[in-house]
């Protein structure tokens, strides 16, 4: 019998994802919308905290277990942001498009070497809210940001995200390709090695 995992996002692109890297194990996927339940508080300042406030609250309203995933992209010159308001660099309501444009802006005028970014990606499963020993995964994909937008595949900033190793963006790249190497890809390798040893 299929387990289902409840996906703490609205996100339709990375419920996609997940249930794509999940499949080995047999999980199916439900996101949280479909269950009714709405987006949960993120109110803190690091990506582990709110992974942790997202998983809790869908477990909590489903009663099943729940994974949530905090992720964004971490710019070093503006000092890690947008990191956690990824979603919300450009204000309500969230816009991909807006947060690309404002990160243009912020950095105008500034060479190539001061254009080194990160996403970061923190993935938490809870087998129920109150669960004291949630796994708990993470990952880094590094790159630059671009001067303009290349590519129409993923989603977030995806189209700014250069990788220099590959001569391509994000946006660049076959879904495939990007599940196995991006922050989600190799934080979700980590958690994937974590429920076989500890399965659901």
């Amino acid at each position: 019998m299929t387990k289902q995992l409840v996906l703490a996002s609205n996100n339709a692109k990375k419920a996609q994802e997940m249930q794509t890297l999940l499949a080995p194990l047999g999980l199916e996927v439900i996101p949280q919308a479909r269950l009714g339940v709405g987006e949960a508080d993120e109110p803190f300042f690091t990506f582990i905290e709110n992974a942790l406030a997202k998983a809790r609250h869908a477990a909590q309203a489903t009663g099943l277990p729940a994974i949530a995933d905090d992720s964004g992209l971490c710019v070093a010159t503006l000092g890690g942001a947008p990191g956690v308001h990824s979603a919300r660099f450009a204000g309500e309501p969230k816009s991909d498009a807006r947060n690309n444009q404002y990160l243009l802006e912020k950095l105008a005028n500034l060479p190539e070497s001061q254009r080194g970014a990160w996403y970061y990606c923190c993935l938490v499963l809870v087998r129920h809210p109150a669960d004291p020993c949630p796994l708990v995964a993470d990952g880094q994909w590094h790159g630059a940001i671009l001067t303009a937008p290349r590519g129409a595949g993923g989603f977030g900033y995806d189209p700014l995200f250069w990788l220099p190793e590959l001569k391509q963006s994000a946006a660049e790249l076959a879904a495939a390709d990007k599940n196995a190497i991006s922050h989600r890809g190799i934080a979700m390798q980590k958690l994937l090695e974590r429920l076989q040893k500890q399965p659901l």
